[in-house]
């Protein structure tokens, strides 16, 4: 599985390479459009350092993507069906939030991702990574607590939220048993 999370990063960091020099830019310009330091992009494109999820939230909103639509860039062939064994997955480093790519490669302006969010864990993410679509939380399992902006809500299992107008949010797991949830994209494709 190692080997497999490895590959992901490495992906990602080409990725990452990629959106840059397709729009012109060289470290600095995306230091300064994402708040990341040279020195970490350095690392991450040369996959020498998995970013974190606050890393991927930054990338995404200086490239005007989703945060799915970068990570399914790096980590997907085209196809109708993904099948489980072949859905990426990312695991964040700091907070062990792991990451599923669920939804195929497709023209439809959506993607479906199935998120593990281990017992007292809380994941940041700056309003940057939500500009540019719309999201459901459905939590699958659990109990979520989100802090959108000034807002807490308290998701159990089977409840779904529509996520507000962009905002910073913490994705919390404040209880001592793992917290599944899907996310559905929806972005302006």
């Amino acid at each position: 599985m190692s080997h497999k999370i490895d590959n992901v990063d490495q992906k990602i960091g080409s990725r990452i390479r990629i959106e840059r020099e397709a729009r012109g830019w060289s470290l600095t310009e995306l230091a300064q459009k994402s708040g990341v330091s040279r020195a970490m992009i350095n690392k991450v494109e040369r996959g020498q350092s998995s970013p974190t999820a606050m890393l991927m939230a930054r990338f995404s909103g200086a490239f005007g993507l989703s945060m799915s639509t970068l990570m399914a860039r790096a980590e997907m062939q085209a196809g109708r069906l993904l099948r489980r064994g072949d859905q990426p997955i990312w695991i964040d480093p700091e907070s062990g939030y792991t990451r599923r790519h669920v939804s195929p490669v497709s023209d439809l302006p959506m993607d479906v991702v199935h998120i593990d969010l281990p017992p007292q864990t809380r994941v940041p993410l700056p309003a940057s990574a939500y500009i540019f679509l719309r999201q459901l939380i459905w939590v699958l399992g659990g109990t979520l607590t989100l802090i959108e902006g000034e807002t807490t809500h308290t998701l159990q299992e089977g409840d779904c939220l529509e996520l507000g107008t962009p905002s910073d949010c913490v994705f919390a797991n404040e209880t001592s048993a793992p917290c599944r949830y899907a996310v559905i994209v929806l972005s302006k494709r």
